[in-house]
């Protein structure tokens, strides 16, 4: 798919980090500034836009990632235009990323533009991270064609996109930006309208609790921190929290939240319906051949030992793996 058109609405923090992506992955990336400006403006954005864009790219390329004599060729990629050449901008683009600021006023606007100058079957994402795609589908004359795709910051690093059709989002459209983001190297996941989506949602509560442990003494801040690092970051590196789950076993989770909600007499600790009906179901994980994943026919020892590979790669790159103390290296 190298060599396709990508526009994005909206010159701002996000529509750079999409930019960069895009022209490393090698292809053509417009930014349409989606506010009216004359021309010295204009010139003071663009000239903002493109340094910012080509800082990012050296920042990775001093780190060992690409050699930097290719960031001019990147670069080569991305143009910057202002607001009246919308249609130049949109043409012959394969997909139209949103990334304007979280006002219906400003989403409303920007789907204007795609609607008045994108082109027949090409797609819009837009990038909020807190409307719903159920929501603004309504803001377009096209909502087969729309769809929300959410990058997580800094977008050049995270793979991960979370992406949230509408009700009328056609499967081609879908299909087309899913196919796109992991043609770039993007960890696409499909997920309802819901608030939060799934990365913030889990990372709201995270956060909040963190906090909670600061605030009653519990820890210091730097300590927490450590926690959360060296524990919690290192585990979920590997495993995902529902594979976290079935590996540990669903039981465990059942009794440790009815101990914490008790202690706390606060219902934010109680098992959610589903990991009580697993219990009642037998559903408990690895142990019993099923959980939240199926289990059945898979050589459980040789999985446990990937898995551990895996940590241990983890535990080598973050500088955490020493050598046995022996009698003669000790």
């Amino acid at each position: 798919m190298a060599g396709e058109i990508i526009a994005c609405i909206g010159a701002g923090r996000m529509g750079r980090g999409i930019a960069q992506c895009v022209a490393y992955a090698g292809h053509d990336i417009r930014l349409l500034d989606a506010k009216p400006r004359d021309a010295a403006a204009f010139e003071e954005l663009k000239a903002q836009t493109l340094g910012e864009i080509e800082a990012g790219l050296a920042a990775i390329a001093s780190l060992g990632a690409f050699d930097k004599a290719a960031i001019g060729e990147i670069m080569a990629r991305v143009k910057v235009l202002p607001s009246d050449q919308a249609s130049e901008a949109l043409a012959q683009a394969a997909i139209v990323f949103e990334a304007v600021p979280e006002t219906e006023a400003a989403k409303r606007d920007a789907f204007a533009v795609f609607d008045a100058n994108a082109d027949e079957g090409a797609a819009l994402a837009s990038t909020t991270s807190t409307m719903l795609s159920t929501h603004l589908a309504a803001f377009t004359q096209y909502p087969s064609r729309f769809l929300n795709a959410h990058w997580l910051n800094p977008a050049f690093l995270m793979p991960l996109v979370e992406l949230s059709p509408a009700d009328e989002t056609a499967d081609e459209a879908l299909a087309a930006v899913r196919g796109f983001l992991e043609s770039i190297g993007k960890v696409p996941i499909t997920c309802k309208a819901s608030p939060g989506y799934i990365v913030p949602r889990i990372q709201a509560l995270a956060m909040n609790e963190a906090a909670r442990l600061v605030e009653e003494g519990v820890a210091s801040a730097e300590d927490v921190d450590k926690a959360v690092t060296y524990g919690f970051g290192l585990r979920f590196g590997v495993l995902g929290l529902l594979e976290f789950i079935d590996w540990g076993g669903g039981d465990i989770l059942f009794y440790a939240s009815n101990y914490l909600s008790d202690a706390f007499k606060d219902e934010r600790f109680a098992p959610p319906a589903i990991i009580s009906r697993n219990m009642e179901e037998g559903r408990i994980g690895l142990k019993t051949g099923a959980g939240f994943f199926d289990y059945e026919g898979m050589d459980v020892a040789a999985y446990r030992q990937k898995r551990m590979a895996d940590f241990l790669r983890s535990l080598e790159a973050s500088g955490l793996v020493r050598p046995p103390v022996l009698a003669g290296n000790s």
